[in-house]
């Protein structure tokens, strides 16, 4: 199954207050394991960077000015995603972004049943508990020492390893079967292993009576007679 972990970036917190969209990164994962598949751009927003934003992911206005626009970018990032489920944690944020630069740049916006909401999940498997991606990355052991500043590629990869715990996949991924004893003796023939010691018995004497009693109510030809040894 091919999914696409998806993060942005952006100037700040809503696009229909002037804000845009700075960086899309994307990593593509095949039942739940990454498979060295990228998608990643950073984007001229064509406007000034907040200090609150820039404090956040470290992209200034100068370090942004020569990047692409996103209608440059778009169709590249729409091929790759492809009609792939896409995973993103707070979803609703990142795609509010996602479709207003796509409707910006005349092309369909994309349909929120193709999106999957780890936080949503991490909420629900987690209530009460902090479930930021950084939480998330220390409850389940996941190195992010990297992660100084938010990049949307860095995340994306590190949501990557927080799906696959969220939804079990190192686990369903991992070889269950009991190992293969090879053997050219037919089961019956095979030597059968004795203990070294015998089991004390737990049934004491008035127990096995009326064991025997109940076994002797039984017709002559009754099979429970052949295993009674008196």
């Amino acid at each position: 199954m091919r999914e696409i972990v998806l993060d942005t970036e952006t100037t700040g917190l809503d696009p229909n207050s002037g804000h845009r969209l700075v960086e899309i990164g994307c990593v593509e994962i095949l039942n739940f394991v990454p498979t060295g598949a990228t998608f990643h751009a950073y984007i001229n927003p064509e406007r000034d960077m907040p200090l609150e934003a820039f404090n956040i992911h470290g992209l200034s206005v100068d370090f942004l000015r020569p990047k692409p626009l996103f209608a440059e970018v778009a169709q590249p990032f729409l091929e790759f995603i492809g009609d792939s489920k896409l995973v993103i944690h707070n979803a609703e944020f990142d795609m509010r972004f996602i479709n207003f630069e796509l409707a910006r740049a005349e092309l369909p916006a994309i349909n929120t049943s193709q999106v999957f909401d780890t936080l949503g999940l991490a909420r629900r498997k987690h209530p009460g508990a902090s479930n930021s991606l950084d939480a998330l990355c220390a409850r389940y052991k996941i190195n992010n020492s990297k992660r100084t500043k938010h990049g949307a590629l860095l995340d994306s990869e590190l949501l990557a390893e927080v799906y696959a715990e969220l939804m079990g996949g190192r686990q369903t991924s991992m070889t269950l079967a009991r190992p293969v004893v090879s053997t050219s003796l037919p089961i019956s023939a095979q030597p059968r292993r004795e203990r070294p010691v015998e089991l004390a018995s737990l049934l004491g004497d008035e127990d096995k009576e009326r064991h025997i009693a109940f076994l002797a109510s039984f017709k002559d030809g009754a099979l429970w007679l052949d295993y009674l040894t008196g």
